[in-house]
């Protein structure tokens, strides 16, 4: 029995099938190969903070325009994308006031995108991404919407800490940041993969709430259609509640409770009963 087989989810909740095969050994393995245009060089020379005037303009025109405006209108034409626990982010709007983390299952082309439109993720937000594919043809669109390259270890430790060093000061800032703690995507996969520790540790170390959101999916029906591959499911992003972290707990400790209690949260608001892949590895 494959590890998809072994999921189990509460009643009515819709799981896809594609006929994708997917990994039983590896949850980080990279299943979508990225067709390379250039080799995208990042070391401690690299911009990592533009505050260039022509670059904020930049951000703001293509993130209005492809993001908010585009991508919204062609993800609810093509995927039905729909939001849910948008009540959360008027609950929670003080603690939300100075920036927060946003995590999701990373499942979907444009599952970035649709995080930050059901979020209402301001402008200000940095999105720390796997720094080769800046080399293909999205490298453009990744870096003026917030795409933030993370040093591969043959950039070297002073390019890390520029990397570090940069995020600092995007908290001083108060800016959002997205995170995908599995890593790498899989296509409408509907189990929750084990988590990565980094977005858990940023929460730590900046003292930002945790905004879980999880990517759900359900039947092509309908006028949807004549819209959409009739393959491939529907979107929904729900919101969950913010996670705090408590800076009176060792590190280590609240890393792996934020971690926990993330994706412990993330399988019920999936409508997962019996998640097959641990919380992490």
């Amino acid at each position: 029995m494959t590890r998809y087989e072994e999921l189990q989810v509460a009643e009515g909740v819709y799981v896809p099938q594609v006929g994708i095969q997917y990994p039983e050994d590896n949850p980080y393995e990279q299943l979508v190969k990225p067709n390379f245009t250039s080799k995208f060089v990042v070391d401690e020379n690299y911009p990592f903070v533009d505050d260039s005037k022509k670059e904020k303009f930049l951000n703001r025109l293509l993130v209005t325009l492809i993001v908010r405006i585009g991508m919204r209108i062609m993800l609810r034409v093509k995927m039905g994308l729909r939001y849910k626990g948008r009540e959360n982010l008027k609950k929670y709007k003080k603690q939300l006031a100075n920036g927060a983390i946003t995590i999701a299952n990373h499942c979907f082309r444009l599952d970035c995108p649709c995080v930050l439109l059901a979020a209402k993720v301001p402008y200000d937000v940095r999105i720390p991404m796997f720094a080769p594919n800046f080399g293909t043809k999205d490298g453009y669109f990744m870096k003026k919407v917030g795409g933030i390259p993370i040093p591969e270890p043959e950039a070297g430790m002073a390019a890390l800490k520029k990397f570090n060093e940069a995020f600092d000061e995007f908290h001083r800032r108060g800016y959002w940041m997205h995170v995908f703690p599995e890593a790498k995507r899989w296509d409408f996969y509907k189990p929750l993969r084990p988590f990565q520790k980094g977005a858990f540790t940023m929460a730590y170390k900046y003292d930002m709430p945790l905004l879980p959101c999880v990517i759900t999916f359900r039947e092509r029906t309908g006028i949807f259609k004549l819209f959409g591959p009739k393959d491939l499911p529907l979107l929904q992003v729900e919101i969950g509640e913010p996670i705090f972290p408590d800076k009176s707990q060792p590190r280590a400790q609240e890393v792996n409770r934020l971690l926990t209690t993330a994706h412990k949260q993330m399988e019920q608001m999936a409508g997962i009963t019996h998640n097959p892949w641990p919380e992490t590895l």
